[in-house]
């Protein structure tokens, strides 16, 4: 069996058992969770009660549940390097826990730089913390002199729904937003570095004509973006994926992205109008020897409605599978990097596809004793899928 026909055969097996369900919250739907790193199988989750959960994979009960806020939280992370502390943002506050202190556990640090609900907050190697929020603003703050450090605007003409750090660059943040918006910024100067913008591509009239099965039409926001960490595969790629509100997941090169323009080759616009006409054929089949993205949706069996969340496998050789979650009730697992740098997507493999029921609002992955995909819908329970 090759080595593609392996790393396919476990996952698949897994689509066929049901999942283990996680139960912690007290209602409405869990909407985050986050793997640990420093202590493997355990996952904390947040929801719209207000809780946070912290499950061990090897039982089905919750370590702890801490009430931490009367609102929904919408995202919760750990702080890099020491685990003990946890942030979550709810409503435009960002709050920060001890976990140690169990349930008794006040909050430790309150920032209320965001005039909006925040959507997702980040937090660096560095100590700086990024809040977007439905304004479209991203907020950077100091949470060593706990102090706001930098607000980043005007890039995003609507809601920023997504945000991270890119950790081979220190100084270097990327947002998505619902105006079908990818920025990448310096924050140390409140400046953005690129823009790509989804909303510029429209389908095909064929296609259009045709009647697809399955092809969604929705606008191309930004759902979500996962930053690949550094080193995946053997150092060979430094990619983020974008979670699109047209059912489609796209891998970008963010060196290429934000090399100086004159490394680049052909200009910019040039580049663009290729990448354009591979995108109206929704195929991937653009210029992606200079361009180097991937582009995957519905005629590859992805998604046939707007994706809601991505991110790269911490399980088996990492950083080799993308997961990608929508809202079709489906959970996709693509082996993507063999296509990266090929003219078509041809080499890219869906290598599992789940049928989760309801819709997914975040997911992760944590490996033990065996891989592990935890989802986030739009249910009360944490569901485990797992496979070896």
């Amino acid at each position: 069996m090759s080595e593609t026909e392996s790393a396919a055969a476990a996952p698949v097996a897994a689509a066929e058992s049901k999942p283990r369900r996680l139960r912690g919250h007290k209602k409405g739907a869990v909407t985050c969770c986050v793997a640990s790193s420093a202590r493997p199988g355990v996952v904390a989750s947040s929801g719209e009660d207000g809780c946070l959960c912290w499950f061990d994979l090897r039982t089905k009960d919750a370590l702890l549940t801490m009430e931490a806020a009367n609102k929904p939280i919408s995202s919760i992370c750990f702080k890099p390097g020491n685990e003990d502390f946890v942030y979550i943002s709810a409503g435009n506050e960002i709050l920060s826990f001890d976990v140690r202190m169990g349930t008794q556990s006040k909050p430790l640090e309150t920032y209320n730089y965001n005039r909006d609900e925040i959507n997702q907050i980040a937090v660096s190697s560095k100590g700086f913390l990024a809040a977007a929020d439905d304004s479209g603003d991203v907020k950077i703050v100091n949470t060593i002199q706990k102090c706001l450090y930098k607000r980043l605007r005007e890039a995003h003409t609507s809601i920023c729904s997504s945000v991270q750090f890119i950790p081979w660059r220190p100084w270097t943040a990327i947002t998505g937003g619902l105006d079908s918006k990818l920025a990448a910024w310096d924050f140390s100067k409140g400046r953005t570095l690129f823009s790509i913008d989804y909303g510029t591509s429209l389908p095909s009239i064929e296609h259009l004509s045709s009647g697809s099965a399955g092809q969604c039409f929705n606008p191309a926001f930004v759902h979500s973006v996962a930053v690949s960490e550094e080193g995946i595969l053997g150092g060979l790629y430094k990619v983020c994926a974008v979670a699109r509100g047209d059912g489609a997941v796209d891998v970008v090169d963010l060196e290429y992205e934000l090399a100086p323009a004159k490394s680049k080759g052909p200009p910019r616009a040039a580049i663009l109008t290729t990448r354009s006409k591979g995108a109206e054929l929704g195929d991937g089949s653009c210029n992606q020897s200079r361009a180097k993205r991937i582009h995957l949706d519905y005629t590859m069996g992805g998604h046939t409605a707007a994706v809601s969340c991505v991110a790269f496998s911490a399980f088996g050789e990492k950083g080799k599978f993308l997961i990608s979650g929508g809202n079709d009730a489906s959970v996709k697992l693509w082996d993507w990097s063999k296509g990266f740098y090929s003219e078509t997507n041809s080499k890219v493999d869906l290598v599992l596809d789940i049928d989760v029921k309801k819709k997914v609002n975040w997911l992760c992955t944590a490996p033990t004793d065996s891989d592990n995909l935890i989802v986030c819908d739009t249910s009360k329970v944490v569901k485990v899928y797992s496979f070896r």
